[in-house]
């Protein structure tokens, strides 16, 4: 799943990007091939068992988050 920073923001690096994320703030999918999710906001929260990959620096950069296996 591809999102974008929601409500105007934007990171000038990936930490500050993953920091956001691991802060459970909002982000906007931005993956076609989603069709009707496309453009819906999502925080970390919400999205679970699925990489994500985060565009940000005005959308030229990339940054890709794991999805994290939880202990049994």
């Amino acid at each position: 799943m591809t999102v974008i920073p929601a409500y105007g923001r934007d990171y000038t690096s990936a930490k500050a990007a993953r920091a956001d994320w691991d802060a459970n703030r909002d982000f906007m999918i931005s993956d076609v091939s989603l069709g009707k999710n496309n453009g819906r906001y999502v925080n970390k929260e919400q999205v679970k068992n699925e990489t994500v990959l985060i565009r940000y620096n005005r959308l030229r950069n990339t940054t890709i988050i794991e999805p994290t296996k939880e202990k049994s």
